[in-house]
């Protein structure tokens, strides 16, 4: 897509889906690094497969829909096919790469003495053993779907799930398709050992339904050939909510989610040793349209479930744990409120422990001095420890309010329940701004301190989420600063009467000053380079995509301001060409932990300005949705985020370089050491906080 700068310069961006294959790719890259555990390997295939799955429902899911509504004024029916079509022959791209990794996986994992066998290689111990496993455990769980000519079956599809499509051959041929039960069932069976302990062997749940299906169908059908072959459906994740309706928010979810069940297949991923004759078959039985994206490819499908594959060998076929570190600056306090009242305090996950974010409202849950706690969630886990917690606050009488984010996509049904749970509990609980995602992370606390009401305030990167806190890297900042504390609580206020007006000093919070903000800020770095000085910029991201803060950032750029950037996922900025971007330098790491938070760090001529925020540069972050940034104003702290940076830019392990064809091409190590930023920064923040109290 072309833009216009200054009436003289093109730019071209780099499509952010794309872009996100990208990314998705240095995923895979990790799966083929024999640097890493051949457990963490297999892994990194499921996470692999779990973006992709994600990427189909909400990307791809996207691009179609816009090819449908091409007749729409502003569309561009012939730039999305052709859009479309790149993602394709990119996806097939990948696959082929993964199926060559997963195959390389397995090879890897017999010198270790694991096998992942079929069950027609087991010997007959394990072959009497896994049927009569098959029988008790398994089959009751199996409830086959037969099907007739003429009808369309894609609605009968959980696109969470993998299915076995059957045929059944006699004279005429019978067609099927069954679930493969794996949320009841372990997906990756363990067998006992049988001569020697030291091999270990797994065989997977869809491998055991395929060899035993003549056990499920033979009492009903007769047939000489029965086969199973693997599929998955994977459909739009969008829904339309009706305003006009009269009905509660709770309803209309609900209703929205039942639409997302039913919705338009975007892909159908198959086993490409499926015959043509079945193939032919199930495309009609499943209403494929021509820009479905039908994707042949390996045996076995939901690979996601991967992300679990267990480990049966010794301990160093998988990461080493790196211990949490503690907070000296809580440590050295009993009550968190001390703590904050001191100095304020910053976390990084998860390095740090998340128990000290769970002790700061564990202890105003029943502190007689708390009046009031407020909280937004946008994900929480699955038996939220921080639920438990507000709820027991609810019981100590203090005044709970949580914003309940329903739209948080895919953790909507589980948002729907907390809501009801937090309700019944007599929490005050509001659902945000209808047209606005509240994305923010905020807690609040009121607490009576000499007759006064003192506010202390959380703001983080990331969710209250127990599970998440332990893989995401993601910043939280815990101040009593009065202003700050002041324009948090008044973030709340604005998401109950947003039509209000509000003004914010501190924080940058979309969709109110944040845009504006970020402008001024490169604005100002700008000016420095025309008055003479440095001007310079460092930003760390998820995604940056946004086009107005890309072309500004172009402009920075030319102007001579010195643009570093660390960008996860998407990145639309193309750095480094020549008298445009060359000023402009983008890394992307991917490793064990997932780099989560956003970080903006402006030079000001030596006096640099910090903020940490819960927002990506990307349009629906700034401007249809809730978000906050806050800027840290303790130099200590100031000092470690920029430290933690350093070591990101340092990185010679797991850094690659976005260039103009995103080839991920991992940076240079030369002669400089090695470093691996995500151990590096373990290691300095222990030191860091070793030396807490000599400073």
């Amino acid at each position: 897509m072309n833009a216009h700068i200054e009436h003289t310069q093109t730019v071209e961006y780099f499509a952010k889906e794309l872009s996100w294959l990208s990314f998705n790719e240095r995923v895979l890259q990790e799966a083929k690094d024999k640097n890493n555990p051949i457990i963490e390997r297999m892994r990194f295939l499921g996470i692999f497969s779990n973006n992709l799955d994600e990427f189909f429902r909400v990307r791809v899911a996207d691009v179609k829909r816009r090819i449908l509504l091409n007749k729409l004024p502003d569309a561009n029916f012939e730039e999305d096919e052709a859009l479309l079509s790149q993602i394709q022959q990119k996806v097939l791209q990948l696959g082929k790469k993964f199926n060559l990794i997963h195959q390389q996986i397995l090879n890897d994992l017999t010198t270790h003495n694991i096998h992942v066998d079929r069950p027609e290689k087991l010997t007959d111990f394990h072959l009497n053993w896994l049927k009569a496993y098959f029988h008790d455990k398994v089959l009751q769980h199996i409830s086959p779907i037969l099907l007739n000519e003429n009808k369309d079956y894609s609605d009968y599809i959980n696109d969470t799930m993998t299915y076995l499509f059957i045929e059944m051959s006699d004279e005429k041929s019978h067609y099927a398709m069954l679930e493969v039960p794996t949320d009841r069932v372990p997906r990756f069976i363990i067998l006992p050992p049988e001569k020697t302990r030291r091999r270990k062997t797994i065989v997977m749940l869809d491998d055991v339904i395929s060899y035993f299906l003549n056990d499920v169908f033979s009492n009903f059908f007769h047939f000489d050939k029965i086969q199973g072959h693997a599929i998955k459906l994977t459909r739009d994740a969008e829904y339309n909510l009706d305003d006009e309706l009269e009905e509660g928010l709770l309803d209309k979810m609900s209703k929205g989610l039942k639409q997302r069940i039913y919705a338009e297949p975007v892909r159908l991923v198959y086993d490409e040793s499926m015959p043509e004759s079945m193939l032919k078959v199930m495309k009609k039985r499943l209403n494929v349209s021509h820009h479905d994206a039908l994707i042949p490819a390996g045996r076995y499908r939901n690979f996601r479930d991967f992300i679990a594959f267990p480990n049966v060998g010794r301990q160093y076929l998988e990461n080493k744990p790196l211990p949490a570190i503690q907070s000296t600056a809580f440590n050295k306090h009993s009550s968190v409120f001390d703590a904050i009242s001191e100095q304020d305090i910053l976390l990084y996950y998860p390095y740090h422990t998340f128990n000290h974010l769970l002790e700061y409202v564990r202890q105003a849950a029943f502190d007689p001095m708390v009046t009031q706690i407020k909280v937004n969630i946008y994900r929480v886990a699955s038996k939220s420890r921080l639920i438990s917690l507000l709820i027991n606050a609810a019981k100590n009488g203090k005044s709970v309010t949580v914003m309940v984010e329903l739209k948080a996509r895919f953790d909507e049904q589980n948002n729907i329940e907390w809501a009801k749970v937090l309700s019944s509990a007599g929490i005050k609980v509001i659902f945000g701004i209808p047209a606005l995602k509240v994305h923010s992370k905020l807690c609040v606390i009121h607490r009576k301190e000499k007759n006064k009401i003192v506010k202390y305030a959380h703001i983080g990167t990331g969710n209250f989420h127990e599970k998440t806190a332990k893989i995401y890297t993601d910043f939280s900042l815990f101040t009593k600063h009065n202003g700050i504390c002041e324009e948090c609580d008044s973030v709340f206020k604005f998401i109950e009467s947003s039509y209000k007006p509000f003004n914010f000093e501190y924080l940058m919070l979309s969709p109110i000053n944040a845009r504006d903000t970020l402008l001024d800020l490169i604005d100002k770095e700008i000016q420095h380079v025309e008055d003479g000085f440095t001007g310079k910029i460092t930003i760390k991201v998820n995604n940056l995509v946004d086009k107005q803060l890309v072309d500004k950032l172009y402009y920075a750029g030319r102007r001579g301001v010195k643009i570093r950037i660390i960008v996860r996922g998407m990145c639309s900025l193309i750095p480094g060409v020549a008298h445009f971007s060359e000023n402009i330098k983008v890394i992307s790491i991917v490793d064990r932990f997932l780099e989560h938070p956003r970080v903006m760090v402006f030079g000001n001529n030596g006096n640099e300005k910090v903020y940490i925020s819960s927002a990506d540069w990307m349009t629906r972050n700034l401007d249809q949705r809730v978000e906050v940034g806050v800027p840290i104003l303790n130099n200590k702290l100031k000092q470690l985020i920029m430290d933690i940076l350093e070591l990101q830019f340092k990185d010679r392990t797991k850094a690659r370089l976005i260039d103009s064809e995103q080839k991920n091409t991992y940076v240079r190590r030369g002669n400089r050491k090695k470093i691996r930023s995500q151990i590096a920064i373990y290691d300095h923040l222990k030191k860091w906080e070793g030396n807490y109290n000599n400073e």
